[in-house]
């Protein structure tokens, strides 16, 4: 059971993706026009906002999440968020919209095919509803995926408000994001998390040579490298970690998603970089393990 944070000072309010995630075992991969049969199934709590907040208050930030679910999503998962202390004035049920669901597809070998029925967070939600008067209660945003434009919007409701802004659009920097918006993130962003393709797209999009090139729109560059560590970038150069290592893989879907808790738990902690990126790396080997 997590510890009590409804007396704390708010910490991290992360906006983004809360699914549920159907994982579909198979042998392999079907051929085109082939069928295979299913090894197994089962259904679990995800999406990029759901398991940083998840793990971030597992380790004692006081967190909350703005987020878009269907009416249908299951009352039992949003029971699990909010007993891990969880601040839910955000989470906006959409009545006789699909939920948001990932269809994870894994093969013996442990490889991956995802496909995503958006529900309510699809769409242009440039209209949608902000946090209230609340969003000043917060020290820090993470900007996870979602809609650009609501996002964006976000960004500068929080800034107005002195909250600080981390930009983590994920996957989506591929196919939501575009150069000018992109550019319109980074802008005022304190930390940019990514993975490796993640932050080369980010690159890209700044018209920059490599990382260092980031670091003109954004101070703190957090790389994610799978079995390899992590990686951050700032002003005062390049520091790197390795992975810790998991005893035995479950899934490792959401292990990224997981670093980015424990990262924040040294980091409202107030460790130095090279611990919260420590932290972090425990915690993605946890997650992997299987102990959410």
């Amino acid at each position: 059971m997590a510890e009590d944070l409804s007396e704390r000072p708010r910490d991290l309010l992360v906006s983004g993706h809360v699914n549920v995630d159907r994982f579909l075992q198979v042998e392999r991969f079907p051929e085109p026009d082939r069928t295979v049969p299913l090894r197994g199934n089962r259904a679990e709590l995800g999406g990029t906002a759901g398991n940083v907040a998840r793990v971030a208050a597992r380790f004692g930030v006081a967190t909350g999440l703005v987020a878009r679910v269907g009416g249908e999503f299951p009352a039992s998962f949003e029971s699990e968020l909010a007993s891990a202390g969880i601040d839910l004035r955000g989470l906006v049920r959409v009545a006789a919209v699909p939920t948001p669901i990932c269809y994870i597809i894994e093969d013996r070998r442990g490889s991956q095919r995802t496909l995503i029925d958006q529900g309510p967070m699809g769409g242009d939600l440039e209209e949608a509803s902000l946090p209230g008067p609340w969003l000043k209660e917060y020290s820090w945003l993470h900007l996870a995926t979602g809609d650009p434009a609501f996002q964006l919007r976000l960004a500068a409701a929080a800034r107005a408000e002195g909250v600080k802004v981390a930009a983590d659009p994920a996957q989506e920097i591929h196919y939501r994001w575009d150069r000018r918006r992109f550019r319109a993130l980074v802008r005022g962003s304190e930390i940019l998390f990514g993975n490796a393709s993640e932050v080369e797209r980010a690159v890209d999009y700044v018209g920059a040579a490599d990382v260092d090139g980031l670091l003109v729109h954004v101070p703190l560059v957090v790389r994610t490298e799978g079995s390899a560590g992590a990686t951050a970038f700032s002003r005062a150069g390049a520091l790197h970690v390795p992975a810790a290592r998991p005893r035995r893989v479950r899934s490792e879907v959401g292990a990224g998603d997981a670093f980015r808790g424990g990262f924040y738990a040294g980091w409202f902690a107030g460790r130095p970089l090279a611990e919260c990126l420590r932290a972090g790396t425990r915690a993605s080997a946890r997650w992997i393990e299987g102990l959410r």
